[in-house]
């Protein structure tokens, strides 16, 4: 009786063991395919924008499976001869996001975005933010003029045309990963075509000045422009008046006055009783 009941136990130890292990494998594999399994292409050293890839520039590299970034790639073949449009640093994955659209050459065009053009300003040390206008900032654009027409020296005008302007490049380099301020000649810009075209005749009538602005602030500034009189008077820009409101003409016509009745004409009759005397009223037929 004693071995029976000791056949069982084993049995049962032996049934608990096996389960035991089926399931700790099934949860090995799991957590395998989880943390393991996948391949990610990334950069093999830092990318500046406008790059074209090659082999020798990525490299892949296990990443857990379930943490794959989304349009990442598993093979260095599809992405080669592709172009960089941001900056990658070395480890950083290679997503679908950073990359021009196939077919492009490579350098600065390939970055622009579509509908945009690029254009270059020539700037100073002052005008450029003092070497702090990098790229991938955003900068606003001043002009400074004068009314042909006006012989006023006060008339001087200056005033912001342009808001929240992307710098692709300084000087001749597109690179973002600068953080260092450095002194250029030249600073091109990304606007749409219109934009172009009010920069061009902006410096050709006036100067034109950079002013960096915060990378999220996406706050239009509603300025109406600073004059030389004012700004020696300490005055600010006086507000237009504003349209008086529409007078509403009411004609109220009276009707003509209406003369009272007259009242009926009265007879007067001296009435005499002894010695009592008195007048009595009759109307008049």
């Amino acid at each position: 009786m004693k071995n029976i009941r000791a056949l069982v136990v084993l049995g049962v130890a032996v049934i608990a063991g096996i389960v035991a292990v089926i399931l700790a494998n099934r949860y090995m594999t799991q957590q395998g395919e989880t943390l393991g399994g996948a391949k990610v292409v990334v950069a093999g050293k830092d990318l500046d924008l406008g790059t074209r890839l090659t082999p020798e520039m990525m490299q892949a590299v296990d990443w857990p499976r379930g943490s794959v970034p989304e349009g990442a790639s598993d093979k260095i073949e599809t992405l080669a001869t592709r172009v960089v449009k941001t900056s990658v640093q070395r480890g950083e994955p290679i997503l679908e996001s950073k990359l021009a659209p196939v077919g492009a050459t490579g350098g600065l065009a390939s970055v622009i975005e579509e509908g945009k053009r690029a254009m270059t300003v020539s700037v100073n040390e002052i005008i450029g933010v003092a070497g702090f206008a990098l790229p991938g900032n955003y900068v606003d654009i001043l002009v400074n003029t004068q009314d042909e027409k006006a012989k006023d020296p006060s008339k001087q005008i200056s005033k912001i045309v342009l808001e929240r302007v992307l710098v692709l490049a300084v000087a001749q380099e597109a690179s973002t990963d600068q953080t260092k301020p450095k002194v250029v000649s030249a600073v091109t810009l990304q606007v749409t075509p219109e934009e172009a075209e009010k920069i061009d005749l902006a410096r050709s009538v006036g100067s034109l000045t950079l002013v960096l602005r915060n990378q999220v602030d996406k706050t239009p500034a509603e300025t109406r422009g600073a004059l030389k009189q004012q700004l020696l008077r300490g005055e600010t820009m006086a507000e237009e008046p504003k349209p008086a409101a529409p007078v509403r003409r009411v004609v109220v016509r009276r009707a003509p006055p209406v003369a009272a009745p007259k009242p009926p004409a009265l007879d007067h009759v001296e009435v005499i009783r002894g010695t009592t005397r008195s007048t009595e009223q009759f109307k008049a037929e």
